[in-house]
C-alpha cells in the first residue's frame, strides 16, 4: 500500500471518526508500534550481518524493506495525527 491508499484510508478513518463510527487513534499507541519496527528491524540487521547463505540473505533482505516501508508509514501517520 502507498502512501496514497493510505492517505486515503486516514481520510475515511476522520470522516468515520466525525461521525462517532471509530474510535480515536491515539499517538502513543502509534509510537508504541513504531518502536516494535524499529526494534525488529535492527533484529532482521543483526540477522542479516550474521548470515552467508544467499537465500537468507535475499528473505531477511525483503523482510527489512517491508519492516522500513512500514515504519515510513507510521512516521506519516504519527505526523496527521498531532
Amino acid at each position: 500500500m502507498g502512501i496514497k491508499k493510505l492517505a486515503a484510508k486516514v481520510a475515511d478513518y476522520q470522516e468515520r471518526l466525525e461521525r462517532g463510527q471509530a474510535s480515536k487513534i491515539k499517538p502513543a499507541h502509534v509510537s508504541e508500534v513504531l518502536q516494535k519496527l524499529r526494534k525488529k528491524e535492527a533484529e532482521l540487521q543483526a540477522d542479516l550481518s550474521d548470515t552467508k547463505k544467499h537465500d537468507k540473505r535475499d528473505r531477511l533482505t525483503r523482510k527489512i524493506s517491508i519492516a522500513q516501508e512500514h515504519i515510513s508509514r507510521a512516521e506519516w501517520l504519527l505526523e496527521q495525527l498531532d
